[in-house]
């Protein structure tokens, strides 16, 4: 069973430590509501414990194989693209996971992309708010 095979299990059977465990240490997830990326594993693990809270109905749809360039160092990377369906604050979302591998298969980068902006916006709300809640990003300071 391959890296991205072992992923997809763990997101369908709600396994964040069955996830956390394909993980490098110094991942970069790349997210459609933040510019910079989260880094590191324990960050990067409570964010997908924030998203698998947020996410109804996700499921997977299609995958593509081959190889592409990191945003950290420009490298050829071993790369998937699973495709994506769900819904967040009942808006409807089309996305894809591209996960990029390390020298012995695990995920070192990991974007998302999704689409359209209306679950964007819904999705950052509720994921920020998540992060906030679980005590992983500061919460606004009152204006």
């Amino acid at each position: 069973m391959t890296t991205a095979d072992r992923f997809r299990a763990a997101v369908e059977h709600r396994d964040l430590a069955a996830l956390s465990d394909l993980l490098t240490d110094d991942i970069r997830l790349y997210s459609p509501v933040k510019f910079t990326p989260f880094e590191g594993r324990p960050l990067v693990t409570g964010l997908f414990g924030v998203l698998l809270r947020t996410f109804e109905d996700f499921r997977y749809i299609g995958n593509l194989d081959g190889t592409a360039q990191t945003s950290a160092d420009g490298t050829e990377a071993p790369s998937v693209v699973l495709l994506f369906r769900a819904t967040v604050q009942g808006r409807q979302i089309h996305g894809i996971d591209l996960l990029q591998f390390d020298e012995v298969g695990l995920i070192k980068e990991f974007t998302v992309m999704v689409r359209p902006q209306s679950a964007v916006h819904a999705l950052g709300e509720a994921v920020h708010a998540g992060l906030v809640a679980d005590g992983l990003v500061p919460a606004p300071a009152d204006r």
